[in-house]
């Protein structure tokens, strides 16, 4: 299972912060783009080390999936 920490204000998964990937907790450091299917949350992000992922909140699976780019 994909871990992603996120804040949540009005609805869960509003805006991610970290991603835990190949056993490491890399930190986000900026979001890239953000967009919405029916039913998912998408985000393109770049970690602090410069990594770029597109992590997806699958609202009715309740789980993320993580994508390195």
């Amino acid at each position: 299972m994909d871990i992603v920490e996120c804040l949540s204000g009005f609805a869960y998964a509003e805006r991610p912060t970290a991603l835990i990937w190949e056993d490491q907790r890399l930190e986000i450091g900026a979001i890239l783009s953000a967009w919405q299917t029916p039913g998912e949350r998408h985000f393109r992000v770049q970690t602090c080390d410069r990594r770029i992922f597109e992590l997806t909140w699958r609202e009715l699976a309740g789980e993320w999936q993580i994508q390195p780019l």
